[in-house]
């Protein structure tokens, strides 16, 4: 397992991107916390993380390589073009999964088609774009654990089951802020 810098990230970025399309499990950071992550097309790569996280039922989020992908797979709603606006940032917004090829089946919410949708106001951004198909991201914690801040309180379990780390130092802030656009109307938690 490998700990990369932004810098080291920007230097072997295509090799970095080769290993996501090809399965890799990594934690990322985001503009908020850690995030845990894999190519969200790639179910098998999905199921390690519902391991590493003991999580197997629960929908994830993913981030989006562009608000067209969004516009593209998901409900597009008067109240989802206000939210757009806002975006990139600090947001999760759940919305209906229109396309069901757009990411692997074992990320979704399976009882109504929704998933979470992120686009961070981060340099990650550019990987994913790079990449061109989201990318699941779930906090880098067990389920019901504290989230992963720093390197310090990396789960031992979840920082032998990755193939690299992306690390920015010690993050100070929250889990994004979930905004709920599947049912016609805005519901914030």
């Amino acid at each position: 397992m490998e700990v990369l810098t932004k810098h080291e990230l920007r230097l072997r970025k295509k090799e970095i991107v080769d290993k996501v399309r090809q399965g890799a499990v990594f934690i990322h950071p985001t503009d908020t916390i850690y995030g845990l992550g894999c190519n969200a097309l790639d179910e098998k790569a999905v199921k390690e993380i519902r391991k590493l996280k003991d999580r197997q039922d629960t929908p994830f989020s993913v981030w989006i390589p562009s608000k067209d992908w969004l516009k593209d797979n998901c409900g597009h709603t008067p109240a989802c073009d206000k939210w757009l606006k806002e975006l990139p940032g600090p947001y999760t917004l759940i919305t209906k999964l229109t396309d069901k090829k757009s990411i692997a089946p074992n990320v979704p919410n399976a009882k109504d088609d929704t998933v979470g949708v992120r686009m961070p106001d981060h340099w990650m951004q550019e990987l994913v774009e790079e990449l061109g198909v989201p990318i699941v991201t779930t906090s880098a914690n067990k389920t019901g654990k504290e989230f992963m801040t720093s390197l310090e309180n990396l789960d031992p379990e979840i920082k032998r089951g990755v193939k690299f780390i992306i690390y920015e130092g010690e993050k100070k802030a929250r889990p994004s802020r979930l905004v709920n656009l599947a049912d016609e109307k805005v519901t914030e938690r």
